[in-house]
């Protein structure tokens, strides 16, 4: 092993941390993820910032929370001021590229107002979030038929304008027909595609080209794969290599539909919530999100025997993860959002080549981690200084190598911006009134609802989140403090963008060296 030269940066959409056998799903094998884990370090109390794929994802790029890049929503454009892995990264000499999806929304007006094209050099990276799109795959987004996968498939034989929606998101149904994968009633049906054209196995394929291509030449490659994403199809054998009694059993109580809380109870309203709260759903959906999973873990074996045999795993850190959960019925819901712990932690694995990363090889770490602390880790991998002023995680080498961290994070942040949805509306909240903040400690989880009654469990005594402690009066203390701790979180903020801390310190109280007299007698 050596120093880290090269980084893997793998991330899944919407896979949840219970679903990987190290993890303990007791009926779910993924051993080349387990390999991983016994490599690296496994942190089991890792957290998205958001558990929405495109803040989440934002936050993973900047460094920075969503209150802090503005990207609060999918639909939500990535400004142009924020800096991201490219940034930070390519001026070092490597090469950062994406492979999959990053659900980055250009900030025309940003570049309209400093006159860049979008179209020029510096106008794509901006657009692709600081990444060479070595092919940018969004996956839940109907590609255009002249889409790199569009014609991939057409080039395999699979005819028509898009063979993306009608074979690999589609299925036959029995009598000569083709049934979508948009409609969960079709789960269970393999898709269209042979395994080996499906986006999963596409994505590796393109991961697998772009590290060959390098060379010697130092990268970073965001390794994106859509799945387990809807829509949940699946190819053979994957669609039903599980069943129903193979399943992690529904994390759900009458008691929380009957007496909601009233946003989660304006969520019930939607469309996947209404489906995902019926028996027959979860029990047809959850075993082909099984397949899917296990899917990208036999792609991942492919890339990982790959970077063995080029030699690669003595000099690249990896990093497996996810943007967030996925709800599959519990607590009654489907999608993600909500901060249940199905939805906002997350699986991450961080395998570090460095030598002084032995000792901590395999173990299991309890200590809180965030997807913000992504980018401190690699900057600090690569011998980079983390700009202070900007980059509001922390680097998580101290904990891969066994550092010094005693004075690591007690809580972890998460933020939602639910103006988008249907739950605003029937709320009857304006544009910028549906947001809500999470802060969790060991014991205690906090909800921040803005203009509704704040919730509150007690992961000690229900760590299931079954009772919502918010308005008992007997927990009022409680509920003060981690209100004034989400405060002191808030007021934390590294808003001052433009001026280092260096600039700070060495211009403190320096006016009169530079002729300005204040106040003088």
């Amino acid at each position: 092993m050596g120093k880290v030269r090269n980084i893997l940066f793998a991330m899944c959409d919407q896979l949840r941390f219970d679903y990987l056998s190290c993890m303990g799903h007791p009926r779910l094998e993924t051993p080349n993820i387990d390999r991983l884990a016994a490599q690296g370090v496994l942190f089991r109390h890792a957290y998205c910032n958001s558990p929405v794929c495109g803040p989440s994802r934002m936050s993973f790029y900047t460094g920075r929370y969503p209150t802090s890049h503005g990207t609060t929503w999918n639909a939500v454009p990535l400004s142009i001021r924020e800096l991201t892995l490219g940034d930070y990264l390519r001026p070092a000499g490597l090469s950062v590229a994406l492979v999959g999806k990053t659900h980055v929304v250009p900030d025309l007006a940003g570049m309209a107002r400093f006159a860049i094209d979008p179209k020029s050099p510096q106008g794509r990276l901006l657009a692709e979030g600081g990444f060479a799109p070595f092919d940018r795959h969004e996956g839940h987004l109907a590609p255009p038929p002249d889409s790199p996968y569009n014609q991939y498939l057409r080039a395999a034989g699979y005819a028509g304008d898009n063979p993306w929606e009608d074979y690999a998101n589609g299925a036959d149904d029995g009598d000569g027909g083709v049934v979508s994968g948009w409609a969960m009633r079709n789960a269970r049906r393999p898709a269209r595609v042979d395994r080996a054209h499906s986006e999963t196995a596409y994505t590796t394929d393109r991961a697998i080209a772009f590290i060959a291509a390098q060379g010697d030449r130092p990268w970073l490659l965001h390794l994106s794969y859509i799945k387990p994403h809807w829509p949940y199809l699946a190819p053979a054998p994957y669609n039903d290599m599980y069943g129903p009694n193979d399943c992690i059993a529904v994390h759900r109580r009458p008691a929380e539909r009957d007496a909601p809380h009233p946003v989660i109870a304006a969520y019930f309203s939607h469309d996947e919530c209404q489906a995902f709260a019926r028996d027959e759903v979860v029990d047809l959906v959850k075993p082909t999100y099984m397949g899917l999973v296990k899917e990208i873990d036999d792609n991942l074996g492919r890339l990982f025997d790959m970077l063995d045999e080029a030699g690669r795993m003595a000099d690249t850190l990896i990093v497996f993860t996810s943007d967030h959960g996925d709800f599959l019925g519990d607590h009654w819901l489907g999608e993600k959002e909500i901060f249940y712990e199905a939805a906002a932690r997350i699986p991450l694995i961080v395998y570090d080549p460095d030598p002084a990363a032995r000792p901590r090889r395999g173990a299991v770490e309890d200590r809180f981690a965030e997807g913000v602390d992504l980018l401190p880790t690699f900057l600090e991998a690569l011998g980079l200084a983390v700009p202070e002023h900007l980059v509001e995680g922390r680097s998580l080498l101290p904990l891969t190598r066994g550092g010094p961290a005693d004075d690591w994070r007690e809580a972890v942040v998460s933020e939602l911006d639910y103006s988008y949805r249907r739950a605003r509306q029937v709320l009857g909240l304006g544009a910028r009134e549906g947001r809500a903040w999470m802060i969790r400690d060991r014991r205690w989880k906090y909800v921040h609802w803005r203009g509704f009654p704040p919730q509150l469990f007690d992961l000690d005594q229900d760590p299931g989140e079954f009772v919502d402690l918010g308005s008992d009066p007997g927990h009022a203390g409680v509920v003060a403090d981690m209100r004034g701790r989400l405060f002191d979180w808030l007021g934390n903020r590294k808003t001052r963008t433009t001026a280092p801390d260096a600039d700070v310190l060495r211009s403190t109280d320096s006016h009169r060296k530079r002729g300005i007299h204040i106040g003088i007698w």
